[in-house]
This record gives structure tokens, sequence and C-alpha cells, in this order.
């Protein structure tokens, strides 16, 4: 990759650029030898200012991608400003431009990596099916079983006792396993 490809890719760069087309745009059609010109709103300074602050936002959404959220929210009023100041807004077409650059600009997001999903844990025998479905139906048993994360194997009154090989400690409700790699948080030996 390109050193420019790794810079572009870390600032809004499309939608800053956009917004600098959009200011360029409209800054030019206010100075066009046109006879068709409109002088529609107020005239002057504003229909001056608006565009150059639109190229201002351009560049610095380029520049400053950290604070890309403020610049882009001020190109969004800015342009929608321009429809009054400026020729109806570079007959449109700036404003469109300077509209659709704001909103690339404001959904950027500098981490675009794609995240890798966890390995799945593996048990200690690889023939164990580990329930990690919703409770609910289970559509090979057609019973209603709690979702634990614990091994199918493992469930029942006949292992619960072996669950954690009598290393327990506390009493009553509160009892909790002791032995290294118990698969349950509370003790089930009776």
């Amino acid at each position: 990759m390109s050193a420019f490809w790794r810079w572009r890719h870390a600032r809004p760069f499309w939608g800053g650029l956009f917004v600098l087309l959009g200011g360029g745009w409209i800054l030019l059609t206010m100075k066009a030898p046109l006879p068709v010109v409109l002088h529609v709103g107020m005239t002057g300074l504003a229909g001056y200012l608006v565009p150059i602050l639109l190229v201002l936002c351009g560049v610095l959404l380029i520049v400053s991608p950290g604070q890309r959220l403020f610049y882009s929210l001020v190109a969004a009023v800015l342009a929608l400003g321009s429809w009054v100041t400026s020729n109806l807004g570079g007959f449109l077409i700036g404003l469109l431009l300077a509209l659709v650059g704001s909103a690339l600009a404001f959904a950027w997001s500098p981490d675009k990596k794609k995240s890798r999903p966890a390995p799945p844990a593996e048990s200690p025998d690889n023939t164990q099916e580990i329930a990690t479905s919703a409770p609910g139906v289970q559509p090979e048993t057609s019973q209603s079983l709690p979702s634990t994360g614990v091994p199918r194997r493992a469930r029942g009154p006949a292992s619960r006792s072996a669950c954690c090989a009598g290393g327990c400690s506390g009493s009553g409700p509160s009892r909790r396993c002791t032995a290294a790699g118990s698969p349950r948080r509370r003790c089930h030996a009776a």
C-alpha cells in the first residue's frame, strides 16, 4: 500500500473533498459573469462568507480528522444556509455536494478494522457438545433445558456429584466448587 492510500484512509478524505468542491462551486457561481446569476437573499458579505467557510471546513476535515463531527455539522448548516445567501446554493449543485460531503464526513469512523471472531473454546473431550443456544425447546430432545454452557454429558443427576468431585466449600445454597477446572460455580454434590 502506498503512503497516500494510508494517509487518505486515516481521515474522512472523500467527505472533506466533497465539502471543498461544494464550497468552491458555490463561490464560483457567485463570481460567475452570467446574466442569469440570481441574487436571492442577502448578497454581499454573507454570499461570499458562506462558500469560503465551506471551503475552509472541507480543508479542515481533511487536515484535522479528530474534529470531524464539529466540522461536518458546521458544513451541513453552511450548505443549507447557502440556499438563501449564495445563488440558491450554487444552483443546487454546490449545496448537494456540500451536504453529501458533510454526511460522509460525519459517518466516517477511524476504526474500520475487521475483527475476527474468537475461536471456539475447546473442551477436554472433543466429542462433547457445548450447549450454547438460547433457553427453550431443544430440537434434538424436544425438552426445555436451560442454557448453561455446560457440556450436555455433564447434565443430569448422575453426573452432578462428579462435577466437582466433592471439592466443595460452604454449606447450603452457597456451596461452591473448589476443584480445578470445574465447569460450575455452585456445587451440586449431594
